[in-house]
């Protein structure tokens, strides 16, 4: 199959740092090659891949100094992908929502994977609008608040089986990795970990001018305390040795979380995951399997103190079972023929 993947252009594909959505591209792009599909990808000109890139910008525009507006970039790779869209059999989509006109306008056979929360007032409107377009879902509970949606399937986040390695003895530290912010609830994971009596040790962005202020005024001050480590953003080269040597993951979230992927790291690992019932966390979470759901404080703290029990090789076949980069293709693979059987005319043999 001929297959154009079409990556938001915030970060490189993949990440090389914080990046949730950059990175899954990165593990569907190469997977898609290994599978035997051409493959091209529109991104940013600094990311690296086995498909063929078509480089937008010069680097990922987050850590780009120069740039003012991210959206004058996505007009520019519109118009690219529009002038070549006869040369594939599936777009596949990564930006939201940003190409449905001209999807529908050129009757495009597009597949769009929404990353982030659809629980915003402005998006019922546009999908309404839009109800035409098929949709790909990253958890069922990312698609609730959008019935009137055009969706084609729920698909799992996967990460490559060999990325992460298991890790067979818990650690004696709990780890919080992701990003500063109201909704991730760092503050939570900082007040477990000391009444467990467990150091933490958290690794985590901070987003310039949206979470600095939260990350002054709320979280810097429970830092001067003990047993909590602010290590910083880290990579993904850092991950594996980080999760794997955690006694477990803590995910306290208090948002409707979409999928959640640093829950999957950390199982890649063996290590479990206390994390609180919020968005896709019970379609993720096995409870006394993969980890526990706590649904306050006083549960978080008990379930840490549980999951120095688990099987963490057990956690870790619950990854390969559920939540590997190859199920992940395959799943698209299957949705990107359905689209072509709809239009039998775009097939070569």
């Amino acid at each position: 199959m001929r297959i154009a993947i079409i990556s938001p252009l915030m970060e490189s594909v993949p990440p090389k740092l914080y990046g949730g959505t950059e990175r899954i591209v990165s593990y569907l792009t190469e997977e898609l090659v290994h599978q035997g599909h051409d493959v091209t990808l529109f991104a940013s000109g600094d990311s690296v891949t086995c498909a063929d890139l078509r480089p937008i910008t010069e680097q990922g525009l987050r850590l780009d100094p120069a740039c003012r507006d991210p959206f004058a970039h996505y007009a520019i790779m519109l118009d690219q992908v529009a002038s070549v869209a006869d040369e594939f059999d599936v777009l596949h989509f990564n930006i939201d929502y940003l190409h449905f006109p001209l999807a529908r306008q050129r009757g495009l056979r597009t597949v769009t994977t929404l990353h982030g929360r659809l629980d915003l007032p402005d998006l019922l409107p546009l999908y309404r609008h839009f109800d035409d377009i098929p949709l790909v879902s990253i958890s069922d509970a990312q698609r609730q608040p959008l019935p009137v949606a055009n969706w084609a399937a729920t698909i799992y986040h996967g990460l490559p089986s060999k990325l992460y390695s298991l890790h067979r003895k818990p650690g004696d530290y709990l780890a919080f990795l992701g990003r500063i912010s109201p909704e991730k609830r760092p503050d939570r994971a900082i007040r477990i970990a000391r009444r467990a009596g467990i150091p933490l040790k958290i690794a985590a962005k901070v987003e310039k001018g949206v979470d600095e202020v939260y990350f002054e005024e709320c979280i810097r001050p429970l830092l001067a305390g003990p047993g909590v480590e602010f290590i910083g953003e880290i990579g993904e080269g850092e991950k594996n040795e980080f999760l794997g040597n955690a006694l477990a993951l803590l995910f306290p979230i208090d948002w409707p979380e979409p999928f959640g992927l640093v829950m999957i790291e950390a199982m890649a690992c063996g290590t479990p995951v206390v994390a609180f019932p919020c968005g896709s966390v019970p379609e993720v979470i096995r409870e006394g399997v993969n980890g526990y759901i706590a649904a306050d404080e006083d549960e978080a703290v008990a379930a840490v103190e549980k999951c120095a029990g688990l099987d963490r090789q057990k956690c870790r076949a619950d990854f390969e079972e559920h939540f590997s980069a190859e199920r992940m293709t395959r799943d698209y693979v299957r949705v990107y023929g359905r689209l072509l059987a709809d239009s039998p005319s775009a097939i070569e043999a």
